[in-house]
Protein backbone atom coordinates (compact mmCIF):
# COMPACT_ATOMS: atom_id res chain seq x y z
CA UNK A 1 0.00 0.00 0.00
CA UNK A 2 1.13 3.27 -1.37
CA UNK A 3 1.50 6.42 1.52
CA UNK A 4 -0.47 9.08 1.05
CA UNK A 5 2.01 12.17 1.47
CA UNK A 6 -0.48 14.87 2.09
CA UNK A 7 -1.94 12.35 4.62
CA UNK A 8 1.70 11.67 6.14
CA UNK A 9 2.13 15.38 6.45
CA UNK A 10 -1.34 15.77 8.15
CA UNK A 11 -0.10 13.13 10.76
CA UNK A 12 3.04 15.20 11.00
CA UNK A 13 1.06 18.15 11.91
CA UNK A 14 0.12 16.62 15.04
CA UNK A 15 3.60 15.91 16.21
CA UNK A 16 3.93 19.12 18.61
CA UNK A 17 7.73 20.77 19.14
CA UNK A 18 7.29 21.57 23.35
CA UNK A 19 9.32 24.60 23.15
CA UNK A 20 6.75 26.06 20.96
CA UNK A 21 3.90 24.31 21.49
CA UNK A 22 2.76 24.11 18.07
CA UNK A 23 3.32 21.52 15.61
CA UNK A 24 6.75 20.89 13.69
CA UNK A 25 4.60 21.82 9.71
CA UNK A 26 3.02 25.02 11.00
CA UNK A 27 6.37 25.89 12.68
CA UNK A 28 8.63 25.30 9.52
CA UNK A 29 10.88 23.10 11.14
CA UNK A 30 9.57 20.33 8.49
CA UNK A 31 12.38 20.57 5.36
CA UNK A 32 12.03 17.88 3.38
CA UNK A 33 10.18 14.55 3.32
CA UNK A 34 10.38 11.75 0.56
CA UNK A 35 8.17 8.88 0.58
CA UNK A 36 9.67 5.42 -1.45
CA UNK A 37 7.29 2.56 -0.98
CA UNK A 38 6.93 1.61 2.61
CA UNK A 39 10.02 3.87 3.33
CA UNK A 40 10.21 7.31 4.77
CA UNK A 41 12.84 9.90 4.65
CA UNK A 42 12.19 13.47 7.10
CA UNK A 43 14.27 16.09 7.70
CA UNK A 44 13.50 18.73 10.72
CA UNK A 45 15.45 22.03 11.65
CA UNK A 46 15.33 23.26 14.44
CA UNK A 47 15.83 27.28 14.30
CA UNK A 48 17.19 26.95 18.09
CA UNK A 49 20.16 25.21 19.91
CA UNK A 50 19.11 21.50 20.42
CA UNK A 51 22.57 19.55 20.86
CA UNK A 52 21.34 17.44 24.07
CA UNK A 53 17.61 17.35 23.05
CA UNK A 54 17.86 16.72 19.38
CA UNK A 55 18.41 12.88 19.90
CA UNK A 56 15.35 12.39 21.85
CA UNK A 57 13.24 14.34 19.50
CA UNK A 58 14.23 12.22 16.45
CA UNK A 59 13.45 9.34 18.96
CA UNK A 60 10.01 10.37 19.76
CA UNK A 61 9.44 11.84 16.03
CA UNK A 62 10.59 8.26 14.60
CA UNK A 63 8.23 6.72 16.67
CA UNK A 64 5.78 9.11 15.43
CA UNK A 65 6.06 8.28 12.11
CA UNK A 66 6.23 4.66 12.80
CA UNK A 67 2.46 4.81 14.11
CA UNK A 68 1.41 5.49 10.69
CA UNK A 69 0.01 3.23 8.27
CA UNK A 70 2.31 2.06 6.03
CA UNK A 71 5.17 2.88 7.03
CA UNK A 72 7.65 0.23 7.18
CA UNK A 73 11.24 2.00 7.59
CA UNK A 74 11.65 5.75 8.66
CA UNK A 75 14.83 7.62 8.76
CA UNK A 76 14.63 10.99 10.65
CA UNK A 77 17.68 13.57 11.08
CA UNK A 78 16.80 16.46 13.67
CA UNK A 79 19.47 18.90 12.89
CA UNK A 80 19.33 22.92 14.04
CA UNK A 81 20.58 26.06 13.29
CA UNK A 82 20.66 29.65 14.53
CA UNK A 83 20.00 32.30 12.99
CA UNK A 84 20.42 36.55 13.20
CA UNK A 85 16.47 38.07 13.37
CA UNK A 86 15.59 41.57 13.81
CA UNK A 87 16.34 44.06 15.62
CA UNK A 88 13.81 47.27 16.84
CA UNK A 89 13.53 50.42 14.73
CA UNK A 90 16.84 50.76 12.11
CA UNK A 91 19.46 49.48 14.21
CA UNK A 92 21.97 46.86 12.66
CA UNK A 93 23.53 44.21 14.55
CA UNK A 94 27.02 43.78 15.83
CA UNK A 95 29.52 42.53 14.66
CA UNK A 96 30.40 39.45 15.60
CA UNK A 97 26.71 38.82 17.28
CA UNK A 98 23.94 37.05 15.60
CA UNK A 99 21.52 37.82 18.33
CA UNK A 100 21.24 39.85 21.76
CA UNK A 101 18.73 38.84 24.20
CA UNK A 102 17.90 41.17 26.77
CA UNK A 103 17.66 39.74 30.44
CA UNK A 104 15.62 42.21 32.74
CA UNK A 105 13.35 42.85 35.97
CA UNK A 106 11.09 45.40 36.92
CA UNK A 107 13.08 45.27 40.81
CA UNK A 108 15.92 43.90 42.30
CA UNK A 109 16.39 40.74 44.47
CA UNK A 110 14.14 38.26 42.06
CA UNK A 111 17.49 36.14 41.09
CA UNK A 112 17.46 37.91 37.60
CA UNK A 113 21.30 37.58 37.31
CA UNK A 114 21.38 34.00 38.69
CA UNK A 115 18.55 33.28 35.95
CA UNK A 116 20.54 35.23 33.55
CA UNK A 117 24.24 33.24 33.91
CA UNK A 118 22.03 29.57 34.12
CA UNK A 119 19.87 30.67 30.47
CA UNK A 120 23.23 31.53 29.17
CA UNK A 121 25.60 28.38 29.82
CA UNK A 122 22.38 26.20 29.11
CA UNK A 123 22.37 27.83 25.69
CA UNK A 124 25.85 26.69 25.69
CA UNK A 125 25.14 23.43 26.94
CA UNK A 126 22.90 23.22 23.80
CA UNK A 127 25.86 23.79 21.30
CA UNK A 128 25.43 28.02 21.08
CA UNK A 129 28.30 30.16 21.04
CA UNK A 130 27.37 32.78 24.21
CA UNK A 131 28.47 35.56 25.77
CA UNK A 132 27.40 37.32 28.72
CA UNK A 133 27.21 41.25 29.07
CA UNK A 134 26.75 42.48 33.02
CA UNK A 135 25.15 45.64 32.20
CA UNK A 136 24.65 46.21 35.75
CA UNK A 137 27.36 48.69 36.79
CA UNK A 138 26.22 49.53 40.14
CA UNK A 139 26.38 46.07 41.47
CA UNK A 140 27.91 43.60 38.58
CA UNK A 141 27.28 40.13 39.86
CA UNK A 142 28.80 37.82 37.01
CA UNK A 143 32.36 37.80 37.95
CA UNK A 144 31.61 35.87 40.81
CA UNK A 145 29.09 34.12 39.58
CA UNK A 146 31.51 32.57 36.51
CA UNK A 147 33.99 32.16 38.71
CA UNK A 148 36.37 34.36 36.77
CA UNK A 149 39.53 36.42 38.51
CA UNK A 150 41.80 38.96 36.94
CA UNK A 151 40.95 42.05 35.42
CA UNK A 152 40.04 42.94 31.73
CA UNK A 153 42.90 43.07 29.47
CA UNK A 154 43.87 44.49 26.06
CA UNK A 155 46.08 43.86 23.67
CA UNK A 156 45.85 47.40 21.41
CA UNK A 157 46.85 49.47 24.03
CA UNK A 158 43.47 50.11 25.47
CA UNK A 159 41.00 50.90 22.47
CA UNK A 160 39.38 47.27 23.20
CA UNK A 161 38.87 44.66 25.42
CA UNK A 162 39.41 41.09 25.98
CA UNK A 163 36.11 38.83 27.51
CA UNK A 164 36.51 36.72 30.11
CA UNK A 165 35.90 32.85 29.16
CA UNK A 166 34.81 30.41 31.90
CA UNK A 167 32.16 27.42 31.21
CA UNK A 168 32.48 28.07 27.41
CA UNK A 169 31.12 31.34 27.67
CA UNK A 170 32.40 34.56 27.74
CA UNK A 171 32.13 37.76 29.37
CA UNK A 172 32.55 41.33 30.11
CA UNK A 173 31.16 43.40 33.22
CA UNK A 174 32.43 46.41 35.25
CA UNK A 175 33.42 44.41 37.98
CA UNK A 176 36.50 43.29 35.65
CA UNK A 177 37.73 46.97 35.18
CA UNK A 178 37.68 47.60 39.81
CA UNK A 179 38.11 45.37 42.49
CA UNK A 180 35.46 43.73 44.22
CA UNK A 181 35.10 46.28 46.80
CA UNK A 182 35.48 49.73 44.81
CA UNK A 183 32.19 51.25 44.74
CA UNK A 184 31.01 52.46 41.04
CA UNK A 185 30.11 56.54 41.49
CA UNK A 186 28.92 57.15 37.97
CA UNK A 187 26.62 59.34 37.28
CA UNK A 188 23.38 58.19 34.87
CA UNK A 189 25.25 59.52 31.24
CA UNK A 190 29.13 57.75 32.32
CA UNK A 191 27.00 54.74 33.22
CA UNK A 192 25.14 54.73 30.03
CA UNK A 193 28.73 55.64 28.64
CA UNK A 194 30.42 52.38 30.65
CA UNK A 195 27.92 50.08 29.05
CA UNK A 196 28.36 50.79 25.43
CA UNK A 197 32.15 50.65 25.82
CA UNK A 198 31.74 46.90 27.25
CA UNK A 199 29.06 46.24 24.60
CA UNK A 200 30.88 47.89 21.78
CA UNK A 201 34.86 47.75 22.43
CA UNK A 202 35.18 44.29 23.70
CA UNK A 203 36.31 42.08 20.97
CA UNK A 204 33.38 39.39 21.25
CA UNK A 205 33.89 35.81 19.75
CA UNK A 206 31.28 35.01 16.82
CA UNK A 207 27.94 34.63 19.16
CA UNK A 208 25.19 33.07 18.07
CA UNK A 209 23.84 34.76 21.44
CA UNK A 210 24.75 37.43 24.07
CA UNK A 211 23.01 37.87 26.36
CA UNK A 212 22.65 40.96 28.62
CA UNK A 213 22.22 40.56 32.20
CA UNK A 214 20.35 44.13 33.11
CA UNK A 215 20.29 46.02 36.27
CA UNK A 216 16.39 46.40 37.77
CA UNK A 217 14.23 49.01 37.15
CA UNK A 218 13.42 50.84 33.73
CA UNK A 219 16.29 53.92 34.02
CA UNK A 220 19.14 54.89 32.37
CA UNK A 221 20.64 51.39 31.34
CA UNK A 222 17.30 50.30 29.97
CA UNK A 223 16.44 53.50 28.10
CA UNK A 224 20.24 53.41 26.00
CA UNK A 225 19.83 49.60 25.45
CA UNK A 226 15.94 50.12 23.63
CA UNK A 227 17.56 53.54 21.89
CA UNK A 228 21.46 51.99 20.94
CA UNK A 229 21.48 48.43 21.42
CA UNK A 230 20.15 46.32 18.06
CA UNK A 231 17.70 43.89 20.51
CA UNK A 232 16.32 40.66 19.34
CA UNK A 233 14.29 39.77 22.10
CA UNK A 234 13.93 40.37 26.00
CA UNK A 235 13.10 37.80 28.93
CA UNK A 236 11.72 39.41 31.94
CA UNK A 237 12.36 37.36 35.24
CA UNK A 238 9.94 37.74 38.37
CA UNK A 239 8.42 36.51 41.19
CA UNK A 240 5.25 35.04 41.99
CA UNK A 241 4.23 38.47 44.79
CA UNK A 242 2.21 41.12 43.50
CA UNK A 243 4.93 43.79 43.89
CA UNK A 244 7.34 41.94 41.79
CA UNK A 245 4.46 41.41 39.09
CA UNK A 246 3.37 44.94 38.85
CA UNK A 247 7.10 46.28 38.32
CA UNK A 248 7.69 43.13 35.83
CA UNK A 249 4.57 44.37 33.89
CA UNK A 250 6.46 47.76 33.90
CA UNK A 251 9.79 46.26 32.11
CA UNK A 252 7.26 44.30 29.77
CA UNK A 253 5.45 47.43 28.46
CA UNK A 254 8.61 49.61 28.30
CA UNK A 255 10.24 46.90 25.38
CA UNK A 256 6.54 46.95 23.88
CA UNK A 257 7.06 50.46 23.63
CA UNK A 258 10.36 50.12 21.96
CA UNK A 259 9.64 47.25 19.50
CA UNK A 260 11.45 44.54 21.12
CA UNK A 261 9.31 41.44 21.43
CA UNK A 262 9.36 39.58 24.95
CA UNK A 263 10.00 36.24 23.97
CA UNK A 264 8.78 34.92 27.75
CA UNK A 265 8.41 35.01 31.19
CA UNK A 266 10.55 33.22 33.71
CA UNK A 267 8.57 32.88 37.77
CA UNK A 268 11.74 32.52 39.77
CA UNK A 269 11.68 31.58 43.43
CA UNK A 270 7.88 30.26 42.58
CA UNK A 271 8.01 27.65 45.78
CA UNK A 272 10.17 26.51 48.42
CA UNK A 273 11.89 23.72 48.62
CA UNK A 274 13.12 22.75 52.22
CA UNK A 275 16.64 21.60 52.67
CA UNK A 276 15.53 19.12 55.07
CA UNK A 277 12.43 17.53 54.54
CA UNK A 278 11.94 18.18 50.71
CA UNK A 279 8.30 19.89 50.97
CA UNK A 280 7.44 22.36 48.43
CA UNK A 281 5.63 25.63 49.80
CA UNK A 282 4.63 28.75 47.37
CA UNK A 283 5.68 31.47 50.08
CA UNK A 284 5.47 34.12 47.71
CA UNK A 285 2.32 33.26 46.24
CA UNK A 286 0.80 30.94 43.32
CA UNK A 287 0.30 31.54 39.98
CA UNK A 288 1.21 35.52 39.57
CA UNK A 289 3.76 34.15 36.09
CA UNK A 290 1.02 32.51 34.36
CA UNK A 291 -1.57 35.47 35.53
CA UNK A 292 0.56 37.73 33.70
CA UNK A 293 1.61 35.52 30.77
CA UNK A 294 -2.06 35.14 29.89
CA UNK A 295 -3.26 38.89 30.52
CA UNK A 296 -0.05 39.95 28.17
CA UNK A 297 -0.05 36.91 25.81
CA UNK A 298 3.87 36.58 26.82
CA UNK A 299 4.46 32.34 27.43
CA UNK A 300 5.78 31.20 30.87
CA UNK A 301 8.96 29.85 29.90
CA UNK A 302 9.20 28.12 32.96
CA UNK A 303 9.47 28.47 36.43
CA UNK A 304 12.34 27.94 39.14
CA UNK A 305 12.02 27.00 42.58
CA UNK A 306 13.69 28.99 45.65
CA UNK A 307 16.51 25.80 45.99
CA UNK A 308 19.37 26.65 48.74
CA UNK A 309 22.00 24.81 45.63
CA UNK A 310 21.09 27.55 43.55
CA UNK A 311 22.12 29.67 45.13
CA UNK A 312 25.20 28.39 46.85
CA UNK A 313 26.34 26.98 43.34
CA UNK A 314 26.15 30.57 41.93
CA UNK A 315 28.65 31.82 44.96
CA UNK A 316 31.03 29.50 44.05
CA UNK A 317 31.40 30.65 40.65
CA UNK A 318 29.95 27.35 39.02
CA UNK A 319 26.32 27.77 38.39
CA UNK A 320 23.69 24.96 38.56
CA UNK A 321 23.90 24.00 35.11
CA UNK A 322 27.58 23.47 34.82
CA UNK A 323 27.75 22.38 38.66
CA UNK A 324 24.68 19.87 38.69
CA UNK A 325 24.45 19.32 34.76
CA UNK A 326 22.19 16.20 35.05
CA UNK A 327 19.71 17.77 38.10
CA UNK A 328 16.40 18.36 37.76
CA UNK A 329 16.84 22.11 38.53
CA UNK A 330 19.71 22.04 35.53
CA UNK A 331 16.97 20.14 33.10
CA UNK A 332 14.23 23.21 33.75
CA UNK A 333 16.84 25.91 32.81
CA UNK A 334 17.50 24.13 29.87
CA UNK A 335 13.98 23.74 28.87
CA UNK A 336 13.41 27.60 29.44
CA UNK A 337 16.51 28.49 27.32
CA UNK A 338 15.67 26.34 24.67
CA UNK A 339 12.28 27.54 24.80
CA UNK A 340 13.60 31.49 24.93
CA UNK A 341 15.28 30.64 21.85
CA UNK A 342 13.08 28.72 20.19
CA UNK A 343 10.41 31.74 20.19
CA UNK A 344 13.44 33.80 19.04
CA UNK A 345 13.66 31.58 16.20
CA UNK A 346 10.01 32.90 15.11
CA UNK A 347 10.72 35.90 14.60
CA UNK A 348 11.64 37.51 11.26
CA UNK A 349 15.22 36.86 10.06
CA UNK A 350 18.10 39.95 10.00
CA UNK A 351 18.86 39.92 6.18
CA UNK A 352 21.77 42.53 6.91
CA UNK A 353 23.57 39.74 8.70
CA UNK A 354 22.58 36.79 7.54
CA UNK A 355 23.52 37.36 3.47
CA UNK A 356 26.43 38.81 1.78
CA UNK A 357 26.57 41.97 -0.44
CA UNK A 358 26.82 40.53 -3.68
CA UNK A 359 28.38 42.82 -6.21
CA UNK A 360 28.83 41.90 -10.04
CA UNK A 361 31.57 43.95 -12.30
CA UNK A 362 31.24 43.41 -15.69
Amino acid sequence: MSINEAALRAHLATFIDPHLDIDIVSSGALRSLAIAGGNVALELRLGYPALRYSELMQAQLHAHIMDFSGVEHAQVEVRWAVQAHKVQGDLSPLPNIKNIIAIASGKGGVGKSTTAVNLALALHAEGAAVGILDADIYGPSQVMMLGVAGRAESTDGGYSLQPKRNHGVEMMSMGLMAGEDTPMVLRGPMVTKAMMEMLTQTNWSKLDYLIIDLPPGTGDIQLTLSQRVPVSGAVIVTTPQNIALLDAQRALKMFEKVNVPVLGIVENMATHICSHCGHEDAIFGAGGGAKMSENYQVPLLGQLPLDRSIREQADGGAPTVVAAPDSELAQRYRMIARRAAARLSQQARNKNISFPKIVIHE
